[in-house]
């Protein structure tokens, strides 16, 4: 490779390609040559991810594959953390869970991985997440919460959350977006969201809306 642009476009093929192993030798070898670490970061691996989610999106890949493709961005990320320069700033902050009696969280999984990939600083509250618990999250000042939810049993509790949010004189503080496979732009409006993203391919592009 003769450049820091091919030495990108290789990092891109590796995540790319689900090859963490490739991702983690490129990564030294960018140190090695002083290639700044966060220029690696966006225009080699996060590059990498969006193309992930492209192909996602199209339905050319799918869940297995995004979350390998994460493993390989993260092998990667283990490397450059350490050299990243401590002032850089994160585009926003996110908080994302699955609603209280839901455990289903690929979704989730890979919406948090995108959006790191973003440059977003994501608090991942997991799943089968206490209403008090998304409040609290208000509370520490995120700017977007994101709810999701698999079971029409379950989403119910995006509304509840909303309502805490009123009671607590928080709803203005941040900006609502919620997805998942029962969830439509219809439920979304009706309980009073911000957003609204059918897949977790267009959750970022939703959640970098919202922040704006």
């Amino acid at each position: 490779m003769d450049s820091e642009k091919d030495l990108f476009a290789l990092m891109q093929e590796a995540v790319l390609n689900l090859k963490p192993k490739e991702v983690v030798v490129l990564c030294e070898e960018a140190i090695k040559r002083g290639v700044p670490a966060d220029e690696a970061l966006e225009k080699g691996l996060a590059k990498g991810m969006r193309l992930v989610g492209e192909r996602f999106a199209a339905k050319v890949y799918f869940v297995p594959e995004v979350l390998l493709a994460a493993k390989a961005m993260y092998a990667g990320f283990d490397v450059l953390k350490e050299h990243l320069p401590k002032k850089a700033k994160r585009r926003g902050r996110v908080a994302l869970g699955v609603v209280q009696g839901d455990i289903h969280d690929i979704g989730k999984n890979i919406v948090k991985v995108m959006a790191e990939a973003e440059g977003f600083e994501v608090i991942d509250l997991g799943r089968n997440v206490p209403i008090e618990q998304f409040v609290n999250a208000v509370k520490d000042g995120v700017q977007v919460l994101g709810m999701s939810a698999l079971m029409t049993t379950t989403m119910g509790n995006m509304a509840r959350v909303i309502e805490a949010l009123k009671r607590a004189g928080l709803r203005e503080r941040v900006k609502i977006a919620v997805g998942g496979a029962p969830v439509n732009r219809v439920f979304a409006e009706r309980i009073g969201a911000d957003g609204y993203a059918p897949d977790a391919a267009s959750a970022v592009g939703e959640i970098r809306r919202l922040i704006g």
